[in-house]
Order: structure tokens, then C-alpha cells, then sequence
């Protein structure tokens, strides 16, 4: 790249002083030393017709000519000392070689051009001044021959110089463009990491909330048929049997649903890019839904607990106590009625750990556009016993990223009576 003035960018520098390479710099050593001997040369001529020592157009000469090393500095005065000396007959090489530099340099065209037209006229006058003596019979000739030596030396390095400008700033411009077009890949495969590790985040979440309903829920049953077998043991050997094959039931269940967790986590991963996108989403369509609720509260009913299902269709002001019709409003997301169902699910689970005993009331509504739930139990009555589960206190906090995740609304919190509630609504269009 030539430059003008200061202006030199650092980087990839080896060479001295205002060249930005070594072999740049050899090259204009070189050129102004056979630019000063040209220019020594034509002195001596010079110095004959200006009536002065040779020496001393020897030593201008040789001063003219080494102005070319300074052409990538200041090109306008070199091209400017090479018109300057155009009337002494001196300096063809520099003046070639200036307006080459200074056309394929960042000066604006118009200087360029302004110079290039005063280099052009120098040249056709002082050759027709030196021709006109010994054609002075063919005016025409001197003339043509005058035009022809200023255009040659004036035009094609003019337009040589150009082109080169213009195609060193082509390749700039393209190099940057490359180096943009990189840097925006390692952008993007940036981002597309962070999105794949986000999309695992959410899945290991979303797998972990779901292992923990699963177990959570199932153990806690199991528990609890577990105190009732050992309290009726001895006395009715009838139920304990039946509590016997609730607990098998209730493990039996929780293996397959275990199973079924870890045949998704043991599934061959997707590539990052559909990772990033089906992630968050996936594994809905296999769960449970609004049509097992009925199941759901049965199971805890055959655990002991005094259980109320209050279902509510779309429009309806009826109630529903014996929980008939609890999967109306099929048709929604899957994620929708999964997420219903671990609300409940879960709240039940938390109602056996915290209050043995309590009457529980499951609401659920079908409303336009939205299905809500609430899992409501009174106080302990005191006569049933703890289980004893151990809670890690992660079950409301799954409940609320579940549904806050489907953009709907969760509110838990404890009741006048010195119960506890649980509600939740969702609407009913999938966000995924």
C-alpha cells in the first residue's frame, strides 16, 4: 500500500522509517540511485547551457534524482521536483516513477489530476521549445512530436498507477471482508454454543423435575402404604395384603417410569444445532395428561387421604365432585397437560409429607383459552401419624418454573384456616 505523510499502519511492519517493508525499501534505494545518476548525467548538459561549473550540475543533478527515495512519503513534492527540473531536461526516471507512485497513492484524484495535467504541459512545452530550432519548416511535426513525448511520459504511468491503486484497495477491501466474514463464523459458532449448552441446561432441568415428580410422588405413596401395612400387620391381615400389593403396584409403577427416564437420557444425543432448538420441548408427548388425573387422586385416596376432585368444564357453573370428565378439554399442547398434571401431582405429593391426615380438595377448571388448578388441604387432624419424608425442598420451586416456563401464573402460600394452597393457570396454546 502507498501511503502519503504519516499515514502507516503498524502491523506486519520490517522495514525502516516510513516503509512497511524491507524490500520496499530496497527497491527505492535502488530506484533513486539510478534516478541520481540519470539526473548526474543530464547535470553536466545542464550546467554547459546555464554557463556553470559541471561539478555543480553534477552535484544538483545527483540531489534531484535521490528525491526519489521519498516517493511512498511525500509523493506531491517529488512529482513536484520532477516539474520543477522538466525545463533543465532532467529527471525522465523520476518523473515516471513519481506520477506512477502518486496515482496509485491515497491522494484525491483531483490533485492527482492537477499535478498530472502540470507535469503533462511542462513536458510538451519545454519539447517544443528544444524541437522548434531544428524543425522550424514543420511546425506541425514539432507539434505532434511534442504532444506524443508529453503523453507517453505522462499518461501511461498515470494510468498504470491507477490501476494498481485500485486493485491493492480491491484486494484490502476483500481481505477485510474475509476477516469480517471470520470473525462473524466465530461469533456465530459462539452463539450456537451457548445455545446448545442452554438447550442442555433446560434439558437436564426439565429431566431432573421430572424424576423428581416421579419419585417424589410414587416413593412417598409407597411410604405411606408402607406405615398403614406395619400399623395393620397383626390386626387385619385382609388390608395389609391390599396395602402389600399397593406398594408393589406403586414401585412397579415408579421402575417403568424410571426406565422410561433413562431410556431418553441414554438415547444417542442430537447435534448441537437441533439440541439448541427441540431441547426445551421434547419428551412431552410421551407424559402423562389431564385424563389421568382421575388415577392420580385415586392412587392417593388409596393411600388414606380424604381426596375431593372438583372439575369445572368450559362455560359450565356445575361442579364435578366425582371427577368425571376430569380430561375434558382434551385437545391441549401436550406440555400444557403434562404441566397440569405435575402440578397436581406434586401438590398431592406435599400434602402427604406436610399433612397426614388433612382434607385435600383438588379444583380444576376448563376455562376459555386457559385451564387452571388448585390443590387445596385443611389443617392436620392430629390423629394421623408423620410418615416421616424427607423433602429437599425443590417441589414448589419446580411447580413455578413448570409453569411460569408455559407463561402461565403460580401462587402458593398458606390458607386462614392453617391449611396450605396450591393454584395455577395456564393457557392453553402451546409457546413452543
Amino acid at each position: 500500500m502507498t501511503y502519503t505523510g504519516d499515514e502507516r499502519g503498524g502491523a506486519g511492519r520490517d522495514g525502516p522509517w516510513w516503509w512497511e517493508r524491507r524490500r520496499e525499501a530496497v527497491l527505492d534505494v535502488g530506484l533513486g540511485a539510478v534516478s541520481a545518476a540519470e539526473c548526474a548525467l543530464e547535470g553536466v548538459q545542464f550546467a554547459r547551457e546555464a554557463g556553470l561549473p559541471g561539478a555543480v550540475g553534477v552535484l544538483f543533478g545527483f540531489v534531484v534524482g535521490a528525491t526519489l527515495v521519498l516517493r511512498r512519503r511525500w509523493p506531491i513534492a517529488v512529482v513536484l521536483v520532477g516539474i520543477a527540473v522538466t525545463p533543465a531536461a532532467m529527471g525522465f526516471l523520476l518523473s515516471v516513477v513519481a506520477l506512477y507512485t502518486l496515482a496509485s497513492s491515497e491522494v484525491p484524484r483531483r490533485i492527482t489530476a492537477t499535478l498530472a495535467s502540470m507535469s503533462m504541459s511542462a513536458t510538451f512545452v519545454v519539447m517544443y521549445l528544444r524541437t522548434r530550432e531544428g524543425a522550424a519548416d514543420e511546425p506541425t511535426l514539432v507539434i505532434s512530436l511534442s504532444v506524443f513525448v508529453a503523453v507517453a511520459l505522462t499518461v501511461p504511468p498515470v494510468l498504470f498507477g491507477l490501476y494498481i491503486g485500485a486493485r491493492r484497495r480491491l484486494m484490502e477491501s476483500l481481505q477485510e471482508r474475509a476477516d469480517s466474514l471470520e470473525r462473524e463464523l466465530s461469533l456465530l459458532a459462539d452463539r450456537a454454543e451457548e445455545r446448545a449448552e442452554w438447550a442442555r441446561t433446560e434439558e437436564r432441568t426439565r429431566i431432573a423435575r421430572e424424576m423428581h415428580d416421579v419419585v417424589a410422588h410414587r416413593v412417598s405413596l409407597m411410604v405411606v402404604h408402607a406405615a398403614a401395612l406395619q400399623a395393620v400387620a397383626a390386626k387385619d391381615p385382609v388390608k395389609a395384603a391390599r396395602n402389600a400389593a399397593l406398594v408393589g403396584d406403586m414401585g412397579r409403577q415408579a421402575l417403568t417410569e424410571l426406565r422410561e427416564m433413562l431410556g431418553v437420557l441414554r438415547a444417542e444425543a442430537p447435534k448441537p444445532a437441533a439440541v439448541a432448538v427441540a431441547a426445551p420441548t421434547g419428551g412431552f408427548e410421551d407424559g402423562p395428561s389431564l385424563a389421568e388425573l382421575e388415577a392420580l387422586v385415586g392412587q392417593s385416596r388409596a393411600a388414606g387421604m380424604v381426596v375431593e376432585l372438583d372439575v369445572r368444564a368450559a362455560g359450565a357453573g356445575s361442579a364435578d365432585p366425582a371427577g368425571a370428565g376430569a380430561g375434558s378439554g382434551s385437545g391441549y399442547p401436550a406440555e400444557v397437560e403434562q404441566t397440569a398434571y405435575r402440578v397436581v401431582q406434586e401438590a398431592l405429593t406435599n400434602c402427604h409429607k406436610h399433612a397426614p391426615g388433612a382434607r385435600v380438595v383438588v379444583r380444576l377448571a376448563h376455562r376459555d383459552g386457559e385451564v387452571a388448578m388448585q390443590v387445596e388441604n385443611g389443617p392436620c387432624d392430629g390423629k394421623a401419624a408423620e410418615p416421616g419424608l424427607p423433602s429437599g425442598g425443590n417441589g414448589l420451586v419446580g411447580m413455578r418454573e413448570r409453569v411460569l416456563g408455559l407463561g402461565g401464573v403460580f401462587v402458593s402460600g398458606p390458607t386462614d384456616d392453617g391449611g396450605f394452597k396450591v393454584s395455577a393457570v395456564l393457557p392453553c396454546v402451546s409457546r413452543a
